[in-house]
């Protein structure tokens, strides 16, 4: 491969900058691409690192995409600290304790046939700005024929494991979650071995299940019929306070309540930010105005989707209101980032500005614990928004983008196209995709993903039932609309 930039390299593999990472088709993502990925994030963003830790989740590709990553640090006369199959949050923890940059292999939630690349300074994510200095970085990648055959290197440490376990528990002691009885839905996800050890470690009786060796791609924002369903089961046959999970990679958590029927990923956001008395809370458009109306908060902060958008906020409010202050924030999935240190009992919880599904799992049940209730009654202080999100999947990312401004400009067509039964227009936000609200209160949003080929709908009502109506009506016009226009 001759010298260019990444940007071309991106362009010509179809390997590119999503919300949160680097993201592709495994097909696509080939040695030389992982490679120069890499030589661009050590030339643009960690050229003064002499370490940097890599991990990846359970992905069958992943431990491959691994071994391309850590050619390239060797090849820079770096070390790599290679701590296996952790979850993001983990290594993203155990490579800050140590000054290092980190780089993640993992897709997160979305299919197996793609796989994707998340890379860390030693002081959190990168930023979108790093994204920019890293495509316009000169790579030089050699020929790769024989890297993917070559594994990783062992893991050199368990420290990292050993880290995230100790995070929690001394924090929040082995009492914690005395009494409780907490089911793991465990399929393959990269936790389901380290969550069971914290949730003992803090005093619960944990039941497993749904274990699988194949790859399950769950999406904790649009949650599939057959893991509603096996949830509900499960709560028939067994009996649990709680039945917890993760995606792939453990920073988006599921946390069901003692009948098996999931809570809504920005509503855990709140409980835990609750439980942790957050000051500021940053969060995305799409996620419920459950979060202002409840006036539990100094300030609520809203960004574009991403974890980046959501750190840049946290580090604003934190410039602004001091040390002193707690800053938090969550995204619609459920994926908590920890934005101040917090002290507690003669313990500090250090920040972890990346999305992390353990605290918001702990927190609510915490806040179960502390409140003498049920998980299923947790939330009932809530003002009542409920919200459902879905997506229509092999939706061309141009396509949503064309119809996203073509109702922009077309104020008639929203309301027709998006929600006619819920009024007239009251306000447009396009902070981030085409964001709507109605006259009675309903709430329609849309917007391209920036993992995969998806366009994805949230919607927001006052009954769950009306939400979920809502996102499934919309979705199924727009697919008719699409499929009429190509016929």
């Amino acid at each position: 491969m001759a010298i260019t930039t990444l940007r071309h390299i991106v362009a010509m593999s179809g390997v590119q900058f999503g919300t949160s990472g680097a993201r592709g088709l495994v097909s696509s993502m080939s040695d030389e691409v992982c490679y120069a990925y890499v030589q661009a994030f050590l030339c643009a963003v960690a050229s003064a690192a002499g370490t940097v830790v890599l991990g990846h989740d359970l992905r069958p590709s992943s431990p491959a995409i691994a071994a391309a990553c850590a050619r390239a640090v060797r090849d820079a006369a770096k070390q790599v600290l290679f701590v296996g199959a952790l979850p993001t949050p983990a290594i993203a923890y155990y490579a800050a304790k140590h000054g290092a940059p980190a780089i993640v292999v993992t897709g997160s939630h979305i299919p197996f046939d793609r796989n994707g690349i998340k890379f860390y300074r030693a002081d959190g994510e990168i930023s979108k700005e790093d994204e920019q200095a890293m495509l316009d970085a000169v790579v030089d990648v050699p020929a790769l024929a024989t890297a993917s055959a070559t594994p990783p290197p062992p893991a050199t440490t368990e420290g990292a494991a050993e880290a995230y376990v100790q995070r929690y528990l001394n924090m929040f002691g082995d009492q914690a979650l005395a009494g409780m009885r907490i089911a793991i839905y465990e399929h393959s996800s990269v936790a389901r071995d380290i969550l069971r050890t914290i949730l003992e470690a803090l005093g619960a009786s944990v039941l497993a299940l749904g274990r699988t060796d194949e790859f399950v791609p769950i999406d904790t924002e649009a949650v599939r019929a057959e893991d509603i369903e096996r949830a509900a089961r499960w709560a028939q046959e067994h009996t649990f306070d709680a039945i917890v999970s993760t995606d792939g990679d453990a920073d988006r958590p599921l946390i069901g309540d003692e009948q098996g029927r999931w809570l809504r990923g920005d509503i855990v956001g709140i409980l835990c930010s609750q439980y942790l008395a957050a000051d500021y809370v940053v969060t995305p458009v799409s996620s419920n105005t459950a979060v202002e109306r409840c006036a539990r908060f100094k300030e609520v902060i809203r960004t574009r989707i991403g974890s980046p958008f959501v750190i840049a906020g946290m580090e604003q409010a934190a410039a602004v209101h001091g040390k002193e202050a707690i800053v938090a924030g969550y995204e619609a999935n459920g994926g908590f980032l920890l934005g101040s240190d917090i002290a507690r009992h003669g313990t500090v919880l250090k920040a972890l500005p990346t999305r992390d599904a353990v605290l918001p799992i702990v927190a609510v049940l915490g806040l179960v614990r502390d409140r003498g209730c049920r998980v299923s009654e947790v939330a009932r202080d809530l003002p009542p928004r409920f919200t459902a999100s879905d997506r229509l999947q092999n939706f061309a990312t141009e396509l949503s983008r064309d119809l996203i401004a073509r109702l922009s400009q077309e104020p008639a067509q929203v309301t027709l196209l998006l929600a006619p039964q819920s009024g007239q227009l009251a306000h447009v936000d396009t902070t981030d995709g085409l964001h709507v609200t109605f006259t009675n209160g309903d709430i329609v949003h849309l917007r391209p993903s920036g993992n995969a080929p998806e366009l994805r709908c949230y919607a927001e009502a006052s009954s769950q039932e009306v939400a979920e109506a809502l996102c499934q009506a919309c979705l199924a016009r727009i697919s008719e609309t699409a499929r009429a226009s190509h016929v």
